[in-house]
C-alpha cells in the first residue's frame, strides 16, 4: 500500500470540522473529513493519534476520531505499538475521575477487539491476563474489559451478526475459542464472578454489564463453571435486587438455552425451576413488577420450549424413560404458564405464545391417540357369532385406526405407552363391571403396543427399561393376575390368549406365572369355551405358546392328560359333535409333539408318552380304512377318506424334532416306523385314492427327514402302490417325492422314469384338452426332475442304471428338445444337455458319450430353432435360444478343435449350408470366449 508521511502533530484547526455540533462551515468539514482519510492512509499515523489519546486533551470527536485510525491501521502498523497505546490508554482510564462517554468507550472496545483477533492466538496470548492485571476492580477498568469481551463476542461468536463465509475467518474463530477454552476461560468465569460480587451493591450497571457477558458466552464454554450452586445461588439472590434482577433472569435464560444432551438439559431446568419455585418466584400473583415478570416470563417460556425440545429429540431417539420423566415435567409447567399467559399485561402473555404453541403440539399428539383408542371400541351393535359387511368394514377400519396408531408411537412412543398404561390400567381394575368393549379394547391396546413399540425377535422385556417394566407390569399386575381371562365375552377371551402369545416371553422373565395361564388355555374360558370361534383360535395360540416355553417338564404329563379327549379322531358316522375342528386338532398334536420331545424326561418315558399319542391314530386309522374298503356311497367314501387324511396329518408331531432332538435320540423310530406300518396300506385302496396318496405322500416327505435309512424299507412297496395305475397328475405330484429320496437315497429311479414313460405313450383323444394338459405338466415335471438329478450331484444315479436305460432317458430329453413346442420344457432339455455335456462330454467322460453327442445334441441344437413353432417373439423361447447356444459353447469347450472339424466338414455340409458361412462365420463365433456373441448370433 502506498502511503505518505504526515507531520507527527496534530492539525487541530482541521479536526474542527470533525464535531458535528460546532457551528463550522461547509467547506470545513470538507477539509477534516480529508484530513481524516489522510491520516488513516499515513504510514506514521497512530503515532499521531496515540499521542493525542496520551494527551487526552482533545474533545471525545477527536478521540473518537483517533480510535478509527487506529482500527484502520491495526492491520498495517507495529503491532507492538499499538498494544502499547491501547494499554496506555486504558491505564489513563483509571485514573481518571470519571470515565469517558460510552461511545469512546465502546469504539475504544472495538479497538481492542480487533488487536485480540489480529494477536491472541500468536503474539498476544496474555491478552486477557495482561487486562485484568491492569485495571482490577476498578470501576473504569472493569467497564472496558466488560465491552470489550461484548466485542470479542460480536467479532467471533455472535450469530445474530454477519460474519463473512470466508473458510479462513471461520477456522480462526474456531481456533480462538478453542484457545480461550484451554487458556483462559475459567480465570475470566472467576472475573466475572468477582465483578458479579464486588460490585452488585455499590455499581449495578457493571453487574447488569457482567450478566450480559455471562450470558453472552455461556453458549459455547463449559456450562458447569457457570451452573453451579455458587453462580446459580449468586444469580438467584440478584434476580431479587430491583436494579438487577431482569438482567439476572435474561442470564439465566441464555444458560437455559445452551444447546446440550436432551437428558442433560431437562436436569438443568428440572433443578433450576426447583431453585425458584423454593424462591418463592412462580407466585406470579404476588408479583407486581411487571417489567421484571415480562423477563420472568421469558425464562419461563424458554424452560418450557427446552423441554419440549429435549422431549421430542430423547422420541426420536427411542429413550422411553427419559422421554417420559421429560413429559411430566412440561406437564408440571403447565400452570405457571397458564398464570402467565392469562396475565393482563399483554408483554408477559405474548412471551409465553412459544411454550404454549409446543405444548399444543405434544397435547395434540395425545388428543389423537385418545381419539383412535376410542374408535377401536366395539358397539353394541356388533354381530360376534353372525359377522357381516358391517362387521368387517368395522375390521378394516381398525387395521386403518392400527397403523395411524403405528404412525403416533414413531413420533413419540413414550406418550403412546403411558397413554395405554392409563387405559388399561384404568379398565383392569374395574374389569368385573366395564362393558365388554371397554375391557376387549384396553386388552387390545396392550397387544398392539407389541407392534407399535417393536422389539428383536419379540424381545419386549429386555432392553429400554422404561418400557420393559411397564409391559411386565402390566402383563404381572393386570393381564394374567387380576382374573380378566374369566370375563364372559368370547371378544375379551379371544384378545386375552392373543396378548398372552404376544408377550409370551414374559414367561421366560417371570415363569411363575405359567401355571395360571396354562389353566385359562385348557378349560373352559380356552379350549373349551362355548364359542366354537374362540376354541379353534385358542388351539392355535396354545401350539404358539408351546412352542416357545418348551421347557415346561413339570406341567407336561398333566397338560397331556387334560388335553386327551380334544386329541381323539372323531369318525363322521357317529354324530358326536367334536369341541375341536381336524384343523384346530392338527395344532393340539403339534403342541403335545413339542412338549414331549422338549422335555427332560428319560429317553423310555418319551417313547411311551409319544406312543400313547399316537397308538389311538394309527388304530383308528386300521379300522376307517377297513371300513372304507366296504364303503359303497360315495359321499360316506369322501368323508371317511377326509377322515383318515386328518389322521395321517396328525402325525405331524414330528414336527417337534430337530437337529438337537432326532427321532433316533427321542428313542421314537419305532413309533413312526408303526405309523408307516398302518398309513401305506392306504396307497392300495382302490376308491379316493387321490386324497389318501396325498395325505401319506406329505407324511412320507416327513419321514424321510425325520427317519433316514430307517424309511428305506418302506420306499419299494409305497413306490410300486404309487406307480400302479396312476394318471398323469398322480405321476407329477409323485416326482417331488421321489426327487427327495434319490437326493436322500440314490435310489428309486427308473421305475419311475418307466412308469412315466408308460403314462406319456398312452393314446389320448384329440379334443381332450385337460388330458393333453396333464401330460405337458407331467413332461416339464419329468424333465424338471432329470435336471435335479443331472444339476445336484446324483448325476452318478443316472450314470449307474445302465446303458439302454440311459440311451432311453437320453432320448427322451433329445425329443423333448426338439419335438414337443413347449418353450418351457425345450429350455430345460437344453440345461440338462448342457450338463451332461459338462459331465460326460471330455476325454475321461462316459463312453460313447461324445458320438451320442455328435449325432444327437449337436443336431437338436440346430433342428429345434428351424422349427416352425419356434417363436422368438415369446420370451420363453428366447431364453430357450439362449440355452441351446450355451449348449453348443459347452460341446466346443468339452470337444474343442474335433467339434469345429465336425461341423465344418460333417455336420454343416449335411444342412447344405455353404462352405463360407460355415467356415467364416459359425465356428469363428463358436470359438469367441464370450457366449453373447453366439447368443446374438443365432438370433
Amino acid at each position: 500500500m502506498a502511503c505518505q508521511s504526515v507531520s507527527a502533530v496534530m492539525d487541530e484547526q482541521a479536526l474542527l470540522g470533525l464535531n458535528p455540533n460546532a457551528d463550522a462551515p461547509y467547506r470545513q468539514r470538507l477539509q477534516a473529513l480529508a484530513y481524516f482519510e489522510q491520516l488513516k492512509e499515513s504510514q506514521g499515523a497512530w503515532e499521531v493519534c496515540a499521542d493525542a489519546l496520551a494527551k487526552g486533551i482533545y474533545d471525545v470527536h477527536v478521540k473518537f476520531f483517533c480510535f478509527q485510525v487506529l482500527e484502520h491501521q491495526i492491520k498495517f502498523a507495529q503491532q507492538q505499538l499499538i498494544r502499547e497505546t491501547l494499554m496506555k490508554w486504558l491505564q489513563t482510564q483509571l485514573m481518571n475521575a470519571q470515565p469517558e462517554k460510552a461511545f469512546i468507550r465502546n469504539k475504544a472496545a472495538q479497538v481492542f477487539a480487533l488487536t485480540f483477533v489480529m494477536e491472541y492466538l500468536t503474539l498476544w496470548p496474555k491478552f486477557f491476563f495482561d487486562i485484568l492485571n491492569l485495571v482490577g476492580l476498578n470501576p473504569h477498568g472493569v467497564d472496558i474489559y466488560l465491552r470489550t469481551l461484548m466485542a470479542i463476542d460480536a467479532e467471533v461468536v455472535d450469530r445474530d451478526i454477519v460474519h463473512t463465509s470466508e473458510l479462513q475467518e471461520t477456522r480462526r474463530n474456531t481456533l480462538i475459542k478453542d484457545s480461550m477454552r484451554e487458556q483462559c476461560i475459567p480465570s475470566l468465569v472467576e472475573s466475572w464472578f468477582q465483578i458479579l460480587t464486588a460490585y452488585q451493591q455499590t455499581h449495578p450497571e457493571l453487574t447488569c454489564q457482567c450478566l450480559e457477558v455471562v450470558g453472552a458466552y455461556v453458549s459455547w464454554i463449559d456450562l458447569n463453571l457457570i451452573a453451579n450452586d455458587r453462580f446459580v445461588n449468586l444469580l438467584l439472590s440478584q434476580m431479587s435486587m430491583e436494579d438487577l434482577r431482569e438482567e439476572a433472569c435474561d442470564c439465566l435464560f441464555e444458560i437455559v438455552n445452551k444447546g446440550m444432551d436432551p437428558v442433560d438439559k431437562t436436569k438443568l431446568v428440572e433443578s433450576l425451576c426447583q431453585v425458584l419455585q423454593s424462591a418463592g418466584f412462580f407466585n406470579i400473583e404476588q408479583e407486581e413488577d411487571v417489567d421484571f415478570l415480562a423477563k420472568f416470563s421469558r425464562l419461563v417460556n424458554g424452560m418450557g420450549q427446552s423441554l419440549v425440545l429435549s422431549w421430542s429429540k430423547l422420541v426420536k431417539s427411542g429413550n422411553v424413560k427419559e422421554a417420559t420423566e421429560t413429559l411430566h415435567a412440561v406437564e408440571a409447567k403447565v400452570p405457571l404458564l397458564l398464570q402467565l399467559l392469562v396475565h393482563e399485561d399483554d408483554d408477559i402473555s405474548t412471551n409465553m405464545v412459544g411454550f404454549c404453541y409446543d405444548y399444543l403440539h405434544v397435547l395434540k399428539q395425545q388428543a389423537v391417540m385418545l381419539a383412535v383408542m376410542k374408535k377401536l371400541t366395539y358397539d353394541d351393535e356388533y354381530n360376534f357369532e353372525n359377522e357381516g359387511e358391517d362387521e368387517a368394514m368395522f375390521v378394516e377400519y381398525r387395521k386403518q385406526l392400527k397403523m395411524l396408531l403405528d404412525r403416533l408411537a414413531q413420533v413419540s412412543p413414550e406418550l403412546l405407552l403411558e397413554a395405554v398404561r392409563r387405559v388399561f390400567t384404568s379398565t383392569m381394575r374395574r374389569w368385573q363391571t366395564a362393558p365388554f368393549m371397554e375391557v376387549e379394547v384396553a386388552i387390545r391396546l396392550l397387544y398392539m403396543l407389541g407392534e407399535a413399540l417393536p422389539a428383536s425377535h419379540g424381545a419386549h422385556f429386555s432392553g429400554d427399561s422404561a418400557k420393559t417394566s411397564a409391559l411386565q407390569d402390566m402383563m404381572r399386575t393386570q393381564l394374567v393376575s387380576c382374573g380378566v381371562s374369566g370375563y364372559q365375552h368370547s371378544s375379551v377371551s379371544l384378545e386375552f390368549f392373543e396378548t398372552v402369545v404376544r408377550y409370551d416371553k414374559f414367561f421366560i422373565v417371570e415363569p411363575q406365572h405359567i401355571p395360571n395361564v396354562l389353566m385359562a388355555f385348557l378349560d373352559q374360558r380356552g379350549l373349551r369355551h362355548s364359542s366354537p370361534k374362540v376354541r379353534s383360535r385358542v388351539a392355535y395360540l396354545f401350539s404358539r405358546f408351546i412352542k416357545t416355553l418348551k421347557h415346561m417338564t413339570a406341567f407336561i404329563e398333566d397338560i397331556l392328560t387334560r388335553i386327551q379327549d380334544l386329541l381323539e379322531l372323531a369318525p363322521p358316522e357317529n354324530g358326536f359333535l367334536a369341541l375341536l375342528t381336524s384343523d384346530d386338532q392338527l395344532f393340539m398334536f403339534e403342541a403335545a409333539g413339542v412338549l414331549i420331545v422338549s422335555g427332560e424326561s428319560p429317553v423310555e418315558r418319551k417313547q411311551v408318552l409319544m406312543r400313547s399319542l399316537l397308538a389311538p391314530l394309527t388304530d383308528a386309522f386300521r379300522l376307517l380304512l377297513t371300513k372304507l374298503l366296504q364303503e359303497s356311497v360315495e359321499e360316506h367314501q369322501a368323508a371317511l377318506a377326509d377322515c383318515l387324511s386328518h389322521a395321517v396329518g396328525f402325525a405331524r408331531t414330528s414336527k417337534a424334532f430337530s437337529n438337537k432332538q432326532t427321532v433316533k435320540q427321542c428313542g421314537c423310530t419305532e413309533v413312526y416306523r408303526d405309523c408307516l406300518h398302518s398309513f401305506l396300506p392306504a396307497l392300495s385302496c382302490p376308491v379316493q385314492r387321490g386324497a389318501l396318496r396325498s395325505a401319506v405322500r406329505s407324511f412320507l416327505h416327513r419321514m424321510i427327514i425325520c427317519l433316514e435309512e430307517e424309511v428305506l424299507p418302506f420306499i419299494p412297496a409305497a413306490s410300486e402302490h404309487m406307480l400302479k395305475d396312476c394318471e398323469a397328475k398322480d405321476l407329477q405330484e409323485f416326482i417331488p417325492l421321489i426327487s427327495q429320496i434319490t437326493a436322500k437315497f440314490k435310489q428309486i429311479f427308473m421305475p419311475l422314469v418307466l412308469a412315466i414313460f408308460e403314462v406319456l405313450g398312452r393314446p389320448a383323444e384329440e379334443n381332450d384338452q385337460t388330458a393333453a394338459l396333464e401330460k405337458q405338466m407331467l413332461r416339464r415335471s419329468y424333465f424338471a426332475f432329470i435336471q435335479t438329478v443331472a444339476g445336484s450331484g446324483m448325476n452318478e444315479v443316472l450314470a449307474n442304471q445302465g446303458a439302454e436305460n440311459i440311451e432311453r432317458v437320453l432320448f427322451t430329453i433329445i425329443q423333448g428338445a426338439v419335438e414337443f413346442p413347449d418353450p418351457i420344457a425345450q429350455k430345460t432339455c437344453f440345461i440338462i444337455l448342457t450338463r451332461l455335456v459338462e459331465l460326460w462330454g471330455g476325454k475321461d467322460g462316459m463312453v460313447g458319450f461324445p458320438d451320442f453327442t455328435y449325432k444327437h445334441i449337436v443336431p437338436a441344437c440346430f433342428l429345434a430353432p428351424l422349427k416352425p413353432t419356434f417363436d422368438l417373439s415369446d420370451a420363453q423361447t428366447v431364453l430357450t435360444l439362449s440355452e441351446c447356444a450355451l449348449t453348443l459353447k459347452m460341446i466346443h469347450l468339452k470337444r474343442g478343435s474335433e467339434f469345429i472339424q465336425f461341423l465344418q466338414h460333417e455336420y454343416l455340409p449335411s444342412l447344405q449350408v455353404t462352405p463360407e458361412i460355415s467356415q467364416q462365420e459359425l465356428c469363428q463365433v463358436l470359438q469367441q470366449p464370450d457366449v453373447k456373441v453366439l447368443k446374438n448370433y443365432m438370433k
